[in-house]
């Protein structure tokens, strides 16, 4: 038998093995010494885990090449498909002031998408090969400018095209009334709000005019709910989140969302110049982590069922064998190949990050503008080409190696943000030290192969 390139880590008393295709298998200290000197039996069950697994095989060369080359393009066939996800920023004006916003609150009425930005960023869109596509709303307060958000909806709709468009709007959903709700249920536009926690924590993250945040989201989300819309709900990690992860999981429980993305900060706009007041250090993030995840659990184990998002797309992954295409992890990442942000200036951007580097002053990730560049013109931009090599795990040195690699990535443009310099030292980067530990915890849950928790897991990915 012959062995398949693998990376391998000690997780508990075990060790831990992965390979490019996305399997993994635990072995124990004596199967792993075995299996490095070429000792193990051919009817030992572990042997045959390792075979189904891509780690052994028995035939050609040729053969196997061929078997794990065509898993290997199944997992990663999010790289074949074109940008799929188009974020139309409609404005730059907020009428909120988050304490992170990675965007500046913008009152000026000048900083709003035209029809004829919106009609050429959507034609520039709808020639990405993907056949599945998603339009984004965001802002600022994407709610700020809805006749555009209607337009852009009645005109993609009016087109002769065989993709098939789905519709996002990323709101606060302070502007949300009858008439705007009424058109985002007729048109299927699909509502996500921010919810950072309870009514202390969500007030103190989200200020609005100092009215009570928390309050107007909730009566808002009570008239969704009794209408039987669907609205999900993201989060954001601020130092004062640590000490209140219990009431930021009931809340969400309490509001019936059935996930949780315990997002970290990203050091860009108001978060990097107000870190030293609202950031945290990986261990604070990872322990906070390590809190939520094992009362999600715990809650799940009782019949509660929520999910932890980041978990949720890891394990996908894991068990799935599907690389899905959430745009920071994967490899390439997301950047101009799987994504675009269109600013209502009708400046192009590889990605929302790129965009909100923008208005920090740094133009570096644009990589055109919907009144002169076609999709293959932004595609053969220096920048789209340096985003993908940046983000090539497999081509880094600090990631090649990494046990983790075949489920993770990195972001290019956070990169250059905070170390000016797309190929940081990533064995040390702040992000990446953040997924490490999150996989960590995951595949320390799986070691210990307990059935409840395994069986939870599981249900989080059908």
């Amino acid at each position: 038998m012959k062995k398949n390139y693998f990376n391998y880590k000690q997780v508990n008393d075990k060790y831990l093995l992965t390979n490019d295709i996305g399997r993994y298998v635990f072995l124990t200290k004596d199967q792993f010494y075995r299996f490095l000197m070429d000792k193990l039996e051919s009817e030992e069950e572990i042997t045959a885990a390792l075979k189904e697994n891509y780690f052994l095989y028995d035939t050609s060369d040729y053969d196997f090449v061929e078997e794990a080359g065509s898993a290997f393009r199944d997992y990663r066939r999010n790289l074949f498909q074109g940008a799929a996800l188009h974020i139309f920023v409609l404005t730059k004006q907020c009428n909120q002031q988050c304490v992170y916003c990675q965007a500046s609150t913008d009152l000026d009425k000048s900083t709003v998408m035209s029809k004829d930005t919106a009609r050429r960023a959507v034609d520039l869109a709808l020639q990405a090969p993907a056949k599945y596509l998603t339009f984004e709303f965001q802002g600022g307060e994407p709610l700020m400018n809805f006749e555009i958000l209607k337009y852009i909806v009645e005109y993609t709709k009016s087109k002769e095209t065989d993709k098939e468009v789905d519709f996002s709007v990323v709101s606060n959903l302070m502007l949300l009334d009858e008439e705007k709700f009424e058109f985002l249920t007729e048109h299927q536009v699909s509502i996500c709000t921010s919810l950072d926690g309870d009514e202390a924590l969500h007030n103190q993250n989200r200020p609005y005019f100092k009215q009570n945040t928390f309050e107007i989201l909730a009566k808002k989300l009570a008239v969704i709910r009794k209408k039987g819309a669907a609205v999900s709900a993201i989060q954001t990690t601020t130092r004062y989140s640590l000490e209140h992860y219990k009431e930021l999981v009931d809340q969400y429980v309490s509001f019936g969302f059935g996930q949780l993305i315990v997002r970290p900060l990203t050091p860009l706009g108001y978060a990097e110049k107000n870190w030293d007041k609202i950031g945290y250090s990986v261990e604070e993030f990872l322990d906070f982590y390590r809190h939520i995840l094992e009362y999600i659990l715990k809650l799940n184990q009782e019949g509660t069922f929520i999910a932890e998002g980041h978990a949720r797309i890891f394990l996908n992954k894991i068990f799935n064998h599907d690389a899905g295409n959430y745009m920071e992890l994967r490899s390439p990442c997301g950047g101009a190949i799987g994504q675009l942000a269109y600013y209502y200036n009708g400046k192009v951007y590889s990605c929302d990050e790129a965009r909100m580097l923008a208005e920090m002053g740094d133009d570096s990730f644009c990589l055109g503008n919907v009144y002169e560049d076609q999709y293959n013109d932004l595609m053969a931009t220096p920048a789209c080409k340096v985003l993908a090599k940046a983000s090539c795990l497999e081509g880094l040195g600090d990631c090649c190696e990494c046990v983790y690699h075949p489920y993770c990535g990195t972001c290019p443009v956070i990169n250059y943000a905070r170390y000016k310099t797309v190929y940081p030292n990533l064995a040390k980067e702040y992000r990446c030290s953040i997924y490490k530990g999150i996989q960590n915890l995951i595949f320390e849950k799986l070691c210990e192969n307990d059935p409840k928790v395994v069986e939870i897991f599981r249900s989080w990915c059908q």
